[in-house]
C-alpha cells in the first residue's frame, strides 16, 4: 500500500502541472482580461490603465507571468536572476530555503482584483460555508442513495422499488435551479416556515464568520447552531433530492448485478441470513463502482453547489464564483479552480485507495 501510494503521487506531480497550465490558459483566453472591470469606466484614465496592468505583470510576456503566478520565477529579478529566489537558491524551493514567498507552491494565489485581499484569505473565509452545506448534503445523500439503491434491488419489481424508479426520474429531471425557486416559494415566502437567504438570521446574528460572529457563537452557541441548521434545511433538500436521483440509481443496478453472482448464491445455501448475504457479502462488492462515483462527486461539492449557493444567497465557494465572474476578478476564478482540479486528483487517489479498503481481494 506505501509503495503504490508514493508511486500514485509521483504521477500526480505532471497531472498537478497539467493543471496548472491548463487553468492558467483557459482565464488568459476569457474574454476582455482583467483589465476589463474598468475597461468602460471614463474615469480612470489611459495611464491609470497602464499603471493597473503592470502591477499585475500582465505587460509581461505570458511564460513569465505563468512563472511568477506558479511561484518558479522571482517577480523581483531580472534576466537570469528570475530563477533564483531572495537567498539565491532556485525560487521554487520552500521559502525557507529559497526566501521566495511569491506564488502557487509558497501558497501565494495573488490577490482578488475587486477587494485587494489575498486570493487564499477570501477562499477560506467561503469554504467553511460550503463545507458545512456540502459536508452535510453529501452524507444525507449517499447514505440515503446506498440505502434506497439497496433496498430497490433487494426488492425487485416490487411497488417500493417502483415508487423509488419514478421518485429517481422526476428527481433526476428536476432542474436545480427550479426545484431551489419552488421551495423558496412554497416554504420559504407561502407558509414562512423556513429562512429563504443567508446563513444566519442578520436580525439575531452578525454576519458569518466575521470576528463579531464568532464573539456572539462563544456567547451562545445552541442559538447560533439552530439557526444555521435553520438555513441549512432547503438548500440541502435542493442538493439531496437531485442527487439521490441518480445516484439510487447507480447502486440498485450495482447491488442486482452483485446479487446474481455465485458467492452470494452460495452463501444463502450455507443457510446464512438475508441481511448478512445482503450487507455482508453482496453490498461490500456492489460498492465497488459505487466508491468510484463517489470520488467523482467530491469535488463537485466544492463548486458544484454552485446554482444551490447562488439561489439561497449561501456565502460559500459557489456565491464567490459566480460573484468572482460577475466583477472581472480573475485571480479569484484562478484560485477556484485551480483548488477544484487538484480536488479531482486527490479524490481519485481516495477512490483508489479505499478499493482495498471495500473489496479485500485486491491488494497494492
Amino acid at each position: 500500500m506505501t509503495k503504490y501510494l508514493i508511486r500514485r503521487l509521483l504521477q500526480a506531480i505532471p497531472v498537478v502541472i497539467g493543471i496548472t497550465v491548463v487553468s492558467y490558459a483557459i482565464m488568459l483566453s476569457a474574454p476582455g482580461g482583467p483589465q476589463q472591470r474598468f475597461a468602460q469606466n471614463p474615469k480612470i484614465s489611459p495611464a491609470q490603465k497602464a499603471a493597473f496592468i503592470h502591477s499585475w505583470g500582465l505587460d509581461q510576456p505570458i511564460p513569465t507571468q505563468y512563472g511568477r503566478w506558479l511561484g518558479v520565477l522571482n517577480p523581483h529579478g531580472e534576466g537570469l536572476g528570475m530563477v533564483l529566489g531572495p537567498q539565491g537558491w532556485p525560487n521554487f524551493l520552500p521559502t525557507g530555503l529559497s526566501g521566495a514567498t511569491n506564488g502557487v507552491l509558497h501558497g501565494d494565489m495573488g490577490y482578488s482584483l475587486d477587494s485587494g485581499e489575498p486570493v487564499s484569505s477570501r477562499i477560506g473565509r467561503a469554504a467553511l460555508p460550503t463545507f458545512i452545506l456540502a459536508g452535510t448534503a453529501f452524507l444525507l445523500w449517499i447514505g440515503i442513495a446506498v440505502l434506497l439503491g439497496v433496498l430497490a434491488a433487494v426488492r425487485r419489481y416490487s411497488f417500493f422499488d417502483q415508487a423509488t424508479t419514478v421518485f429517481s426520474y422526476v428527481g433526476f429531471a428536476m432542474p436545480t435551479f427550479w426545484l431551489g425557486i419552488m421551495l423558496i416559494l412554497v416554504f420559504g415566502v407561502g407558509l414562512h416556515w423556513l429562512p429563504i437567504s443567508g446563513m444566519v438570521d442578520a436580525r439575531l446574528a452578525p454576519a458569518f464568520g466575521t470576528d463579531q460572529f464568532w464573539t456572539y457563537f462563544g456567547q451562545n452557541p445552541l442559538p447560533a447552531v439552530a439557526d444555521i441548521a435553520r438555513h441549512l434545511i432547503l438548500p440541502v433538500i435542493t442538493l439531496v433530492v437531485v442527487n439521490i436521483a441518480g445516484d439510487s440509481r447507480f447502486v440498485r443496478a450495482s447491488m442486482l448485478e452483485a446479487l446474481g453472482q455465485d458467492y452470494v448464491r452460495t452463501a444463502r445455501a450455507k443457510g446464512l441470513p438475508n441481511r448478512t448475504v445482503t450487507f455482508r457479502h453482496a453490498l461490500r462488492n456492489a460498492l465497488l463502482p459505487v466508491v468510484t462515483n463517489i470520488g467523482l462527486e467530491i469535488p463537485f461539492l466544492f463548486t458544484g453547489a454552485l446554482v444551490t449557493e447562488s439561489i439561497f444567497s449561501w456565502p460559500g465557494i459557489g456565491k464567490l464564483t459566480i460573484d468572482a465572474t460577475r466583477q472581472f476578478d480573475y485571480t479569484i476564478l484562478m484560485g477556484v479552480l485551480l483548488i477544484t482540479s487538484l480536488l479531482v486528483v486527490i479524490a481519485n487517489l481516495i477512490a483508489d485507495l479505499l478499493y482495498a479498503v471495500v473489496d479485500p481481494r485486491i491488494k497494492y
